[in-house]
């Protein structure tokens, strides 16, 4: 079982700019980047068009560490203080199940897990100290 604690960021539509900034500023490799107008086309047609260039998921690489870099979805909004979280990354699902039972005792879900396009199990929960955690399952 492969097991990786990564910190998150998560912004409200200038993923880009950022990922360009830490580029610069960090010597950052882009590893990859998909928007979200590379869903699939069922989740595609659901948005609106000037949603579709905004980052849904990237990998940087800075030194011997991985960071993720993304936006928000449409509609969602993050405030000073919660746009940097903890992504769990698994490859084991039970794992993954463990950890999503375990986090939210006593904190709150934010997105229960379940299978998404880009994880077969995925969430996202707030443990009862306030810390953020996304549980990112990986294929």
């Amino acid at each position: 079982m492969t097991l990786q604690f990564i910190p998150y960021i998560m912004l409200n539509g200038n993923a880009n700019e950022a990922i360009a900034f830490y580029e610069k500023a960090l010597d950052a490799k882009v590893l990859s980047k998909q928007t979200f107008g590379q869903a699939p086309e069922s989740i595609q047609n659901a948005m609106p068009s000037d949603v579709k260039d905004r980052v849904a998921h990237s990998v940087l690489r800075i030194g011997e560490i991985e960071m993720f870099v993304a936006d928000t979805e449409p509609g969602q909004q993050t405030q000073p203080g919660d746009r940097l979280s903890i992504c769990i990354t698994t490859n084991d699902i039970e794992k993954s199940e463990h950890f999503y039972e375990a986090l939210q005792q006593g904190g709150q879900v934010i997105t229960p897990l379940q299978e998404m396009y880009f994880s077969p199990a995925y969430a996202m929960v707030t443990d009862k100290f306030g810390i953020t955690f996304q549980i990112f399952t990986t294929r």
